[in-house]
């Protein structure tokens, strides 16, 4: 009853703020979502929501002209003699029709290429009116889920925040951001602060409704979707990729003329969009959008198909086209959870003459405003532009105080009471303890949480046990525990206790102390997995993973020091001793088994590659990443770099303290590294890595420069930091260094444009890398492979073929992998 009484004190408390309120229809009587609403001669108003109800905001009685637009339908005024408010004025609007004009057709060229040249060549002329502005930025988002099943591979969903109903649908996730933002077109430039934000149940209320993503630009060639680039229809090579109709033309409000062409992709498998798009006669200016892509031409398979709709204003004082509305519709599902969505958006108050300076601008994007997530019910019932559904409204009713009751320690309590029981079977797979309401846990790892196989300890086991306390909201948390790890052949224990504080989620001030008895591999980049020597050396008895045997204890620290340099330090003790194979166990015996040995010089050599010692190891690294933006949270900042400019690491490392004077060394080190779109052509990469030492010496094995060779069929865990046919330390050296990792992945560029094969939607990749050391001649590989192989949503495959050479020495083999991230 008591969830009734607010659902109906909500909604009368809405009402009553709005001045002119009623509903949008077709002529048919169905509501029409997301219709622009303004005063004539303004830009400024608001849209209705997916009920077709809308609220304007106006202050004093009076005359007032109406504006109804949305794309398709016509456009009409409504006078408005307002007495008192609430004012109610519905509208009823009628589909668009569109004629062809006989003058256009009965020309020599397509009339719609010449008129997508035209807008081509009008961008500059166009976006320039649009050089410098402030708006006001309102989105909202929801996805709605249908039959949402119990269980995704064995784990539970739950309820989802409470809003699914006894069929398992409803609203799974509900937001609104309102924000001030800023635009600037040379040097290009974008801040936005936010107002206020709200997610329905959610304590923080951070939504995921950033305007810099949210806003598709269509003027730009390549256009943004989802960090994928796609060619948009008046990108200036789109003729390469699309066929243009002239559907017809229409007369908007103030008797422009507009034409509405049909935008068709010339091949499916490129990233690019079809439907409609609406150009202004003479100005040649965008006055609306109605294109669909796919997740197949985002990347992202398991999406379905996104449909995008703007509409423009124009503005008398700058005389331009402005976006005043967009909506973003997918769909996306895997494994049975099937979720419709809506990104809706509106964009007011534009001042094109804002007057920055060179302090508008900084390496803050986007920022909060002091309680920003907090506001009220009755703040954003007269702020909000765009109504809620009643579905919206009982949806945060609901959630609210859902919210409110799941943050009570009782709740907290009961919930852990069900967590926390222990099974008979949790000594073997695991058991933890949580005390939500104290924000701490204990958790034991069982021993089924890391089992391995190696010629040095045979099948071995791992457990963890350990403690976290979260000490704020912030990221202020300490944990502490232990690892520990039993060979079933060579038959020893080893421990590592650890301890970890970090302050913050800001700078991220962290400190960690570890100590005890590990098996590191010889290159501390470990190039080989567990789980690859695993079925390698049971399989086909090749036991790659070479280790040592280190008692160590360890002290480290780290911390943004300033925007985008990022430093750390560590120094640790260790007395470092050689291992022994103890096993030749294969899964199926046989007599002749011959493992390699564990000596990483040698392989043959089944004596230990060097003498055990004590020694100090002091490191020192710095990385700037260069023109870093970022965003900044109430609880954290985010950096997201700055695709202009690489990464740059460097680093010092100093061995010292050993009995032996030629095991001390000094280490400098430094990479570079980029990611870099190029739009339509796909996508750039390139990782470069150098070191020398001081003074060339007879260090231990361990303390070389090695790169990350690789001995598999399977692919490397990185193609950008790893060589495909290198034999794992065949060059490994204790002098100078260099070794370069080039990449480029023209996703549907090039394969895209071959009949019968671009409807495969493969994508070419091409590499090249080098490697230099000491005394040798370089070693180089090229590779050319396909990814995106599959069927349907899952194309996550990759083939390479790739040709390596080394001292007139050429080999090549194929690499199979998976590419979900690089």
């Amino acid at each position: 009853m008591k969830r009734i009484i607010t659902l109906v004190i909500f909604t009368i408390t809405i009402g009553s703020f709005a001045q002119i309120k009623g509903k949008v229809t077709d002529t048919d009587g169905k509501p029409l979502s997301f219709v622009s609403i303004y005063l004539d001669k303004t830009i400024t108003g608001t849209t209705s929501n997916d009920n077709g109800d809308y609220e304007l905001d106006i202050k004093r009685p009076g005359k007032y002209v109406v504006v109804f637009q949305f794309l398709g339908y016509k456009t009409i005024r409504k006078t408005a003699n307002i007495q008192s408010f609430p004012y109610t004025l519905n509208a009823s609007l009628e589909e668009e029709q569109v004629e062809l004009d006989e003058v256009k057709i009965s020309t020599s060229e397509n009339p719609a290429n010449a008129i997508i040249r035209s807008a081509i060549a009008a961008k500059d002329k166009n976006t320039d009116k649009l050089a410098e502005y402030t708006a006001k930025f309102y989105s909202r988002g929801l996805f709605r889920v249908k039959n949402a099943p119990e269980k995704i591979l064995g784990q539970k969903l739950g309820d989802m925040g409470g809003g699914l109903d006894s069929t398992r649908s409803g609203i799974i996730y509900l937001s609104e951001t309102i924000s001030e933002i800023a635009f600037q077109k040379r040097p290009r430039n974008f801040k936005e602060k936010i107002i206020a934000s709200k997610v329905s149940g959610s304590d923080n209320g951070i939504s995921f409704n950033r305007a810099e993503d949210a806003t598709i630009n269509f003027y730009d060639n390549a256009v943004n979707v989802a960090e994928n680039k796609l060619v948009s229809p008046i990108s200036n090579g789109a003729f390469g990729y699309y066929r243009y109709k002239l559907v017809g033309t229409f007369y908007d409000k103030n008797g422009t003329l507009i034409n509405k062409i049909s935008v068709t992709p010339k091949r499916d498998g490129d990233r690019i969009f079809k439907g409609h798009i609406y150009i202004v006669e003479d100005e040649w200016a965008i006055y609306g959008v109605d294109l669909i892509t796919s997740g197949k031409q985002i990347g992202i398979p398991m999406i379905g198909d996104l449909r995008f709709k703007q509409d423009y204003n124009y503005a008398e004082s700058n005389k331009a086209w402005v976006l005043i509305s967009q909506t973003i519709d997918f769909q996306f599902g895997f494994f049975g959870f099937n979720v419709d969505g809506r990104f809706s958006s509106a964009y007011s108050n534009y001042d094109f003459n804002p007057g920055f300076d060179d302090s508008t601008f900084t390496n803050v994007i986007l920022s909060f405003e002091k309680d920003a997530t907090e506001k009220d019910t009755a703040y954003w019932s007269t702020l909000r532009p765009v109504p809620l559904t009643v579905e919206e409204v009982k949806d945060y009713t609901l959630k609210d105080s859902i919210k409110a009751y799941r943050k009570s320690e009782k709740y907290l309590d009961s919930i852990d009471g069900v967590n926390n029981k222990f099974t008979i079977t949790s000594p073997i797979t695991g058991y933890s303890y949580r005390n939500s309401h104290e924000k701490w846990s204990f958790s034991y790892s069982g021993f089924l949480d890391d089992i391995s196989y190696n010629t040095v300890q045979g099948w071995n086991l791992s457990t963890r046990l350990s403690y976290f306390k979260r000490q704020n909201d912030k990221g202020k948390w300490w944990n502490a525990g232990v690892n520990i790890n039993y060979g079933l052949s060579d038959k020893e224990i080893r421990p590592i206790f650890y301890f970890n504080k970090k302050w913050n989620n800001f700078e991220r001030q962290r400190v960690s102390v570890s100590g005890g008895i590990a098996t590191p591999q010889f290159n501390g980049r470990n190039p080989i997995s567990k789980i690859n020597n695993t079925v390698y050396s049971l399989l086909r008895e090749q036991n790659y993973l070479k280790i040592y045997e280190k008692t160590y204890g360890r002290i480290g620290y780290s911390q943004e020091v300033g925007n985008g340099i990022y430093m750390s330090s560590s120094i640790e003790y260790a007395d470092r001793k050689p291992l022994f194979n103890t096993t030749n166990y294969v899964l199926f015996g046989r007599d002749d088994v011959a493992f390699q040995s564990n000596n990483p010089i040698d392989p043959t050599d089944f004596t230990a590659p060097f003498n055990q010692h004590r020694i100090w190891t002091f490191n020192l690294g710095a990385s700037f990443v260069f023109g870093q933006k970022y965003l900044m949270y109430p609880n954290s900042k985010f950096g997201v770099g700055n695709p202009n400019y690489p990464t740059l690491s460097l680093a010092y490392r100093k061995t010292f303290g050993s009995d032996n004077s030629e095991y001390n060394s000094d280490l400098f080190l430094a990479r570079l590294r980029q990611f870099v779109s190029l739009g339509n052509v796909g996508d750039f990469q390139y990782n470069v890595r150098s070191g020398i030492f001081l003074k060339q010496k007879d260090i231990p094995f361990m303390d070389y420069l090695h790169a990350n060779g690789h001995q598999l069929n399977l692919a490397p865990s990185s193609y950008t930091n790893s060589f495909g046919l290198l034999d794992y330390y065949t060059l490994s050296t204790n002098d100078k260094y260099a070794e370069a990792h080039i990449q480029h992945n023209f996703k549907g560029f090039l394969l895209g444009k071959i009949p019968l094969i671009n409807k495969l939607n493969f994508h070419l990749v091409a590499g090249a890398k080098g490697l230099f050391t000491g005394g040798r001649k370089p070693y180089s590989e090229y590779s050319v492979g396909i990814d995106n192989i599959g069927f349907g949503k899952w194309r996550f495959l990759r083939v390479d073929y790739v040709r390596s050479n080394f001292n007139g020495i050429k080999n090549d083999g194929f690499l199979f992998g998976i590419t979900l991230f690089d």
